[in-house]
């Protein structure tokens, strides 16, 4: 059954929507290009790149939960058994797997985060297509194609049996092997659901005479960045920037978009932080300022007590005692990776009790 066509609709700002939402990969991407000989193969990161493409963005991006969670005093009223039990339930799981295995618990986290950064795509896709006009395959096809742009790459870097200059946290967090018969298969897979796709959207431009131009940046903005980012190179500033700034940098803007909509459309308690940070379109500043520096405090903490790498950055945090006992460790490793781990399961919640109650 075809759903009816309604004028195309944007979460509340074109042009805010277009720099940080669909921009981002393709912005990403170029930077790359330009500069193969820092990007393509090299397994080094300059300090300042590590600043702002993890801490500045990567890191911070989780704390935007907040606003949609914590620091929201309605959704804190409404929610608060959601958001009490998901942390606790987080950081138990977190410390039986790290006194099981270090490598446990950081695979258990990789596998979490990529199937949050997989939905994010999805999300996308689906807040970008809600007023088109679809049909069950139709509808099935774009679902199949933003899942294989994610899980093709993935399947690639899992048995391609190549020597990556990168990974997701730690070396080791995936499950690698080789098989040059998964490879083949996915490979042609993954072109013949790109073929579907590309036939699909030009039989409904010819048809419908409409082209769903964010909906369809979404899907190769997803396809170009995890491509070129895990198969095509193999350097760890390549995959970090196509992954962090594709992913953080949207997120970051969907939460401040979507909240200041909600901010300004509905009647409900407004603390003196959201005043701040929703009443004008100079809040943003007071939102990203916010969550760096709450990324910093976090960055400093990990590399104070744990990995003890970047002290020129954090050099105030050298004070704190490295930790190496595993039984501390499997107490405060979970504890700082608690913003992550919350954040991702959270990220599964928070929309769909959104919208429901709406």
């Amino acid at each position: 059954m075809a759903h009816k066509a309604t004028a195309q609709q944007w979460i509340g700002n074109r042009l805010g929507e277009s720099i940080f939402i669909l921009s981002p990969p393709f912005v990403a991407l170029l930077t790359v290009m330009l500069f193969p000989a820092e990007f393509k193969n090299s397994d080094h990161m300059p300090v300042a790149c590590w600043v702002l493409l993890i801490v500045m963005i990567d890191v911070a991006h989780v704390y935007s939960t907040l606003y949609r969670t914590y620091f929201n005093p309605n959704e804190l009223r409404l929610q608060h058994p959601l958001l009490i039990a998901v942390p606790l339930f987080c950081y138990i799981g977190g410390v039986l797997l790290y006194i099981w295995g270090g490598v446990f618990f950081w695979r258990a986290l990789a596998y979490l985060a990529v199937f949050h950064f997989i939905r994010q795509q999805y999300g996308f896709l689906r807040i970008y297509s809600r007023n088109e006009t679809h049909t069950k395959t139709t509808r099935l096809i774009d679902s199949v194609t933003i899942y294989t742009a994610t899980i093709y790459p993935l399947l690639y870097w899992h048995f391609s049996g190549t020597h990556h200059n990168f990974n997701w946290f730690v070396d080791g967090d995936f499950l690698l092997a080789k098989s040059q018969i998964i490879l083949t298969v996915t490979q042609w897979l993954y072109l013949l659901i790109i073929a579907i796709y590309i036939i699909k959207e030009v039989w409904l431009m010819i048809t419908t005479r409409r082209f769903n131009l964010p909906k369809n940046l979404i899907v190769a903005g997803t396809l170009l960045s995890w491509y070129f980012g895990i198969v095509y190179y193999n350097g760890d500033m390549a995959f970090t920037t196509l992954n962090v700034v594709s992913h953080g940098v949207p997120y970051m803007a969907l939460i401040w978009l979507n909240e200041r909509k909600r901010y300004t459309s509905v009647k409900e308690q407004k603390t003196a932080l959201l005043r701040l940070t929703f009443s004008t379109y100079g809040g943003v500043i007071c939102f990203a300022a916010l969550l760096i520096f709450f990324a910093y405090i976090e960055e400093g903490l990990w590399d104070g007590l744990v990995w003890r790498e970047h002290s020129s950055v954090f050099h105030i945090f050298a004070i704190l005692p490295a930790i190496s006992a595993n039984f501390v460790l499997a107490l405060i490793v979970p504890l700082l990776a608690l913003p992550q781990s919350t954040h991702y399961v959270l990220d599964g919640f928070i929309w769909k009790l959104r919208k429901t109650r709406q």
